[in-house]
């Protein structure tokens, strides 16, 4: 005897109410990592328990562990967003926030900065109003600018993926080189390459905050592109959407995302990947829910591999981004293993 056929409607409402519920749970999860975030530091929980008699244990977490940990949040959210519009832009399972040179950039803007420290009066004064913060995001916009003049604008997505490669090979390169013609700044640099929300700010919050806000907007108004794309460009023309501008539009989303991210942590690798595959193993839903969704998982990766990286070697900090580079790694890697396992994907078919 033959299954019985799900019905398409059925199917439709089964994901939604799979999408609603990890929706909820990842707000949940988000809120119970910030808590925990808020108790865990080099001082362990006394900080929290002192805070009503102690003025110092107040300011501890006040000014440093909440909008440390809540920046964290805010970080992997952008990451996740990111990825989830890179993936849909273009079309492939594999891209991240940085395929476009944003990350190669903001380390050259950063290394310039430190290398022009000193230099001259001019100099300082405009380091002092920018920052390295600053720099880090001037660089990786600029970045991403130089890719879409190499590849012409952005009509075509290969040429345009093969731009940014180039782009950030050869920026990486640059940065290689002042770095060997100043070794002074091997040391400062190290924390911006492996990535930290140790420098996090009340300010560095609430930009992060404005700028997710419009960013998922504008991705979720232009959900609907991304979705037609995933059908291929053909079905997409089709469909009478007008490719070009929102293409440019999905690229200053994802420019302007990846940047304020990278300017705040530094190089923090796999959140912006991982985040969208672990949404897909979950629930297969259109990219206006996916995007959010992948902003909520960014945050909640980045916040536990922050809290990790506080605790496992407390009163030490190990690198956030050496973190959520293993831990993205391996999942990717079991990921793969399950996938070209037989006997999983029979039974992944036996199931559906």
């Amino acid at each position: 005897m033959f299954a019985r056929p799900i019905p398409v409607r059925d199917t439709h409402l089964r994901h939604q109410r799979i999408a609603l519920l990890l929706t909820l749970g990842l707000l949940l999860l988000c809120v119970l990592l910030l808590l925990l975030g808020v108790s865990v530091g080099s001082s362990g929980f006394e900080s929290l328990i002192n805070m009503q008699s102690d003025p110092q244990a107040l300011q501890i977490v006040q000014q440093i562990r909440l909008p440390r940990t809540l920046g964290a949040l805010l970080a992997g959210a952008l990451l996740g967003l990111a990825g989830a519009v890179a993936q849909g832009l273009f079309r492939n399972p594999l891209a991240d926030p940085y395929l476009l040179g944003s990350a190669s950039g903001a380390s050259l803007g950063v290394v310039c900065a430190m290398a022009l420290f000193g230099v001259s009066p001019m100099a300082n004064v405009w380091l002092a109003r920018i920052g390295l913060t600053g720099a880090a995001f001037l660089g990786a916009i600029a970045a991403v600018l130089l890719t879409l003049l190499l590849a012409k604008g952005v009509q075509h997505t290969l040429r345009l993926l093969l731009a940014g490669v180039v782009v950030g090979v050869v920026l990486g390169a640059v940065t290689a080189l002042i770095l060997l013609l100043n070794p002074d700044l091997m040391q400062a640099m190290q924390s911006f390459m492996l990535g930290s929300t140790a420098f996090v700010g009340w300010s560095a919050c609430a930009v992060m905050a404005a700028l997710l806000a419009l960013c998922l907007a504008a991705t979720g108004l232009m959900s609907h592109v991304l979705d037609g794309l995933s059908l291929g460009e053909a079905t997409a023309h089709s469909l009478g959407l007008r490719l070009p501008q929102m293409r440019f539009a999905l690229v200053a989303v994802l420019a302007l995302s990846t940047g304020t991210a990278v300017a705040q942590t530094g190089l923090i690798a796999f959140v912006g990947l991982a985040a969208p595959h672990l949404v897909r193993s979950i629930v297969k839903t259109t990219y206006g829910r996916l995007s959010l969704l992948s902003s909520l998982m960014g945050a909640a990766l980045l916040t536990g591999a922050d809290i990790l990286a506080r605790w496992l070697i407390a009163p030490q900090e190990l690198p956030v981004g050496v973190l959520t580079a293993v831990l993205g790694g391996g999942y990717l890697l079991w990921l793969m293993h399950r996938q070209n396992n037989p006997r999983s994907s029979a039974d992944n078919r036996s199931a559906a």
